[in-house]
């Protein structure tokens, strides 16, 4: 493998990384969107029903957390691999 991509695929995270990222986003994204948005006033309800985005939220969120934690440590593995070769 040439140099220009072997540097390359040291400096990329695993997907695993990548996916629990996508995941926190989709899971809690919808239920800080609603939450802002009430805030500043931009619905009708003031204190909307937030229980089927805290529901997402809650089921999504700590397998998330643990797949950005598994990317992290395969990563790191990964380049101390090639860095020993």
């Amino acid at each position: 493998m040439s140099e220009v991509a072997q540097a390359a695929t040291d400096k990329r995270m695993s997907r695993f990384f990548w996916i629990g990222l996508a995941l926190l986003g989709v899971s809690t994204g919808p239920l800080l969107i609603v939450i802002v948005a009430a805030q500043l006033g931009l619905t009708r309800d003031p204190n909307p029903n937030l229980l089927g985005f805290w529901i997402l939220a809650l089921f999504t969120f700590w397998p998330s957390v643990l797949l950005i934690v598994v990317g992290i440590v395969r990563t790191r593995s990964k380049r101390r691999a090639s860095q020993a070769r």
